[in-house]
């Protein structure tokens, strides 16, 4: 059994973390946490994966080189700067490692470091120098908020989840914070991503598992189509919930994974529903595929597609961009087994039977539209596996947003 509670990076056991303002955007609100370090009690197994985009930003491999003993202490990640393609990206990358090490009596290869925001710009690293003592002085077993607070860019809610489960009689807890609401693609996106558990389980499997969860969950988000220099999911295991080390693909391994994905699906669909400029989460569920790829590579289709987007914002259900993204998608299927539905919590309309469009209540199709969350649901009638990918709608702001971004 999978039970969400409250606590998030700080659920687990042994985790404390803080958020704090210390101007690395210049100009920018006091008020805005912009600085935010999470730290364990105990040393952590740990593992990451990071986005596919062949420009990656300079703190993805000071963390690469840092995990690759398979181990970390703890986070520390800015938000206001992405430290990516700009003079001395690497130098101050380990420069923030240096100074949370500084801060916390730990050694700068203790940390993973993570960075969001405008690309091209030297950070501030003098800022983040000086704000680093002050985050250590409040690391809390209470900081989720804040951590979670300071990671965030054009983010309009905080993204936090906690859940517990029950391993070899113990109980263990898996907590998260992430940020994303731009540049999110499949392959991740500008997402940042740090999970905490106090379960006991090995480098080897932890990588495994967050691997194969992440293939199912942050890689199957679109928002604009842009992948990101600085995706970064990463997982830190420090074992003090005490249960029985997890070094093989058993019983526990599996449920722990499936934690782990109750919590990153949580995660990929409050990134997608709050997409820059958003109004509306869509999902697209494609059923009765030859394959789970195939069915994925489809439904990332619909869900990326910036006219089945816009109807989406406009509530129009304009079925044939739905079957016409998909004929591009270089998935094999049959046209003219298609069926296709649009779901909400107002109801459900089949607009396609078999490839062809039917009649149907435009009034009642425009009303399940409206609604915040909308299921674009397919059955292609050829197999028995199925994928889920998530999306939002364009709208007029994100064009807003993304005008000025960088001024």
């Amino acid at each position: 059994m999978i039970k969400e509670i409250d606590g998030g990076v700080c659920a687990a056991k042994g985790f404390q973390a803080s958020g704090v303002h210390c101007g690395v955007k210049a100009n920018s609100s006091p008020e805005k946490n912009d600085l935010a370090l999470i730290l364990s009690q105990r040393e952590c197994a740990a593992a990451g994966v990071y986005t596919l985009n062949r420009v990656k930003a300079a703190p993805i491999y000071v963390t690469m080189d840092h995990l690759e003993d398979g181990t970390a202490w703890g986070v520390v990640a800015n938000s206001g700067n992405a430290n990516a393609c700009c003079p001395m990206s690497h130098e101050n990358a380990e420069l923030m490692c240096a100074a949370a090490a500084q801060a916390t009596g730990r050694e700068p290869g203790d940390f993973i470091v993570a960075s969001t925001g405008v690309i091209g710009q030297t950070i501030n690293i003098a800022a983040i120098q000086v704000g680093l003592p002050d985050a250590a002085a409040k690391l809390s077993p209470e900081g989720s908020d804040a951590a979670a607070r300071a990671i965030m860019t054009t983010d309009t809610v905080k993204k936090e989840i906690a859940v517990s489960l029950t391993l070899g009689g113990k109980e263990v807890r898996i907590g998260a914070i992430a940020k994303g609401s731009g540049m999110i693609h499949p392959n991740m996106g500008t997402m940042l991503c740090f999970i905490t558990t106090d379960c006991a389980i090995t480098h080897e499997m932890l990588e495994d598992a967050l691997r194969q969860v992440v293939m199912h969950t942050f890689n199957r988000v679109t928002v604009d189509g842009d992948t990101s220099t600085n995706d970064t999911c990463v997982v830190l295991a420090n074992g003090m919930a005490e249960n029985p080390l997890i070094e093989w693909m058993d019983d526990d391994y599996a449920a722990f994974k499936d934690a782990l994905a109750y919590v990153c699906r949580h995660l990929a669909r409050a990134i997608a529903g709050d997409g820059e400029g958003a109004s509306r989460l869509v999902t697209c569920k494609m059923v009765g595929a030859r394959s789970e790829e195939s069915a994925e590579r489809l439904a990332k289709a619909v869900v990326g597609s910036a006219l089945v987007k816009a109807a989406m914002f406009g509530a129009d259900a304009n079925w044939g961009r739905v079957l016409c993204a998909m004929g591009y998608s270089k998935a094999p299927f049959r046209p003219e087994h298609v069926d296709i539905s649009f779901e909400s919590e107002a109801g459900s309309i089949l607009v396609c039977k078999q490839g062809d469009g039917l009649d149907f209540d435009e009034d009642l199709a425009k009303n399940i539209l409206t609604q915040k969350e909308i299921v674009i649901a397919v059955d292609l009638h050829e197999g028995e596996d199925s994928a889920e990918c998530w999306g939002c709608d364009l709208t007029y702001d994100y064009v807003k947003i993304n005008g000025d971004y960088r001024t």
